[in-house]
């Protein structure tokens, strides 16, 4: 009998639920375990969502380039390489759009099971080989996130904003001034703005 709804709407195909359909898992049965068997992986996989801080993050689909180097060792897997991810956000001086490119090493020991290195590690010390399959995502993840600056800035030299107007200090020309009336003589000067007559004139009545 056909398998119910086999060609339905969103249905995800067995080729799609194969870890090998993932572009951030990578099949080892290629690799081997013999110690010194190497492996080079150049691709690009798409970033989810969710990877960032308050003012800078990666764009949730956009493209992560690889190129790693995959060596068997005794205990598992080393990979080691490069990755270019693209990040937006705003500068934390003066709130202007950042685009830009990272360019971030990797290095990490994925180890076996029943390895010694994995019998003597806790459960977060150390990634695992899943099966016959590498997980790169979780390595990406914390290597991006962990790389992004806290307070971004479009230039180091960011003069910020201006406290007077909220405008960009670095728009502004050279001798951009505000006039700062101390607030311990404001209220003084709202009196004397309010009083009527021309200054320097008596508003006492002369006497005879």
């Amino acid at each position: 009998m056909p398998a119910a709804f086999p060609n339905r709407p969103g249905a995800a195909s067995p080729e799609d639920r194969r870890p090998s359909a993932n572009p951030w898992k990578v099949d080892l049965r290629e690799l081997g375990r013999r110690a010194g068997s190497l492996h080079e992986l150049d691709r690009t996989a798409p970033a989810p969502e969710g990877w960032g801080l308050e003012l800078i993050r990666v764009p949730g689909g956009a493209e992560v380039h690889l190129r790693l180097r995959l060596e068997s060792v005794m205990e598992g897997v080393l990979v080691s390489g490069d990755l270019d991810v693209p990040v937006v956000g705003s500068c934390a001086r003066c709130l202007e759009p950042i685009e830009d490119t990272l360019a971030l090493d990797v290095q990490e020991l994925y180890a076996y099971a029943g390895s010694t290195t994995e019998a003597t590690s806790e459960e977060d010390e150390v990634r695992r080989v899943e099966g016959d399959f590498l997980d790169l995502e979780p390595l990406a993840r914390d290597t991006i996130v962990l790389s992004l600056p806290l307070s971004p800035v479009c230039d180091e030299d960011c003069g910020g904003l201006c406290v007077g107007c909220g405008q960009r200090v670095d728009d502004l020309p050279e001798d951009h001034t505000h006039e700062v009336t101390d607030p311990r003589w404001a209220a003084l000067a709202e009196r004397f703005a309010s009083s009527p007559g021309t200054p320097g004139e008596s508003t006492t009545p002369e006497e005879n």
